[in-house]
């Protein structure tokens, strides 16, 4: 039993090449090294338990359960790590309110007067249209509504840019398709087991406003913030009601074959086919945008349904799995915004959430 455990010990450290400073281990023999890591508890909570979750910091080897970390581990890092006394980690660097910078990181186009005239003109018709045949058809999704203070939307998105560079995540508003990774053929609604929902061609044309008022620069009314319990996670920023498209799910997207053994705690469904080699996911780990940053409710808890005001649906758009993440009811100025992370395989570990 005591080798197995060291056994597991010793594969929760991180899978660094090589040491990176002087370890106490370093002059024990390997009768005693094995009797070190059979003790190893945890520095937060005590506990030996939950051995496969005891994560050993790479400098001082004391332990950690991933749980007992604040934010929270989901999964072992693939790098080094380094315990919160050891870290060398700094102070969280904000992004600079510079209208420039801003404009470069998220590659915001700009738009002549005229067309952002037509585009609102042409929002404002098509909601006095729908509102006429709301009750004889199902409810239609809502485009978001952007903050009218100039200032505050750059602070929004100074919010995520700070978010994106500390977690080294390049900003892309779409899904995006890597050489060596699934191709954008792979993407085929019609592989999904049980079929897919289609986007109403009214909700496409919701969508693809969206995507186009964030192209030049009006964004969702959302804020990005760091909280030490739960890491980076979104807030509403003003008032947003319900059936609103709050973004879209991205990233690179992936066979889910080649990411079963991926630490990668971000990962998202796109198709779950019936033959299994073809089911695609969406890795937002290098590629992303505010999506990854929205937190999910604890399905182990009582109150963990009452946290949640955002859904995960996946539709099918011109033949293609697009995700999106909905308002689910209204949602009040400074809630946070969350959803279920298990919505499909119930296989996310969100036991230990907030």
């Amino acid at each position: 039993m005591a080798s197995s455990q060291t056994r597991t010990l010793r594969r929760r450290r991180t899978q660094a090449s090589k040491p990176i400073s002087q370890s106490p281990l370093k002059s024990l023999s390997k009768s005693q090294i094995d009797d070190y890591y059979s003790d190893a508890v945890c520095e937060e909570c005590g506990s030996g338990d939950a051995a496969d979750e005891l994560l050993l910091c790479d400098k001082c080897d004391r332990g950690f359960h991933l749980f007992c970390l604040r934010p929270i581990i989901v999964s072992v890092p693939k790098g080094p790590w380094f315990c919160p006394s050891c870290s060398s980690q700094k102070k969280l660097k904000y992004f600079p309110l510079v209208q420039t910078k801003i404009v470069d990181f998220f590659r915001i186009q700009r738009s002549t007067e005229s067309t952002q005239k037509l585009n609102y003109d042409s929002q404002k018709r098509r909601k006095r249209s729908s509102s006429l045949v709301v009750s004889k058809k199902k409810r239609k999704l809502l485009p978001f509504n952007p903050t009218e203070d100039p200032l505050r939307r750059m602070e929004q998105m100074a919010s995520l840019a700070t978010a994106l560079t500390a977690t080294r995540t390049e900003f892309s508003n779409e899904l995006t398709y890597i050489p060596g990774m699934a191709p954008k053929s792979a993407n085929r609604a019609v592989l999904e087991h049980g079929g897919m929902q289609v986007l109403s061609k009214e909700d496409t044309e919701t969508l693809n406003l969206c995507k186009s008022m964030m192209g030049r620069g009006e964004w969702p009314p959302l804020m990005v913030v760091f909280d030490p319990k739960e890491g980076f996670t979104v807030e509403a920023d003003r008032f947003i009601k319900d059936l609103t498209i709050i973004t879209e799910y991205v990233g690179d997207v992936d066979y889910l074959k080649n990411r079963e053994n991926d630490e990668g705690d971000s990962m998202m469904t796109l198709i779950s086919a019936n033959e299994p080699l073809r089911s695609l996911v969406i890795c937002p780990d290098k590629r992303g945008n505010i999506a990854r940053f929205i937190n999910g409710i604890n399905n182990h808890m009582p109150d963990g349904k009452k946290k949640q005001n955002v859904k995960c649906v996946r539709f099918e758009v011109n033949g293609e799995c697009r995700v999106l993440l909905i308002a689910s009811r209204d949602i009040p100025k400074g809630e946070r915004l969350y959803y279920d992370y298990n919505g499909y395989e119930n296989e996310y570990p969100t036991q230990h959430f907030v």
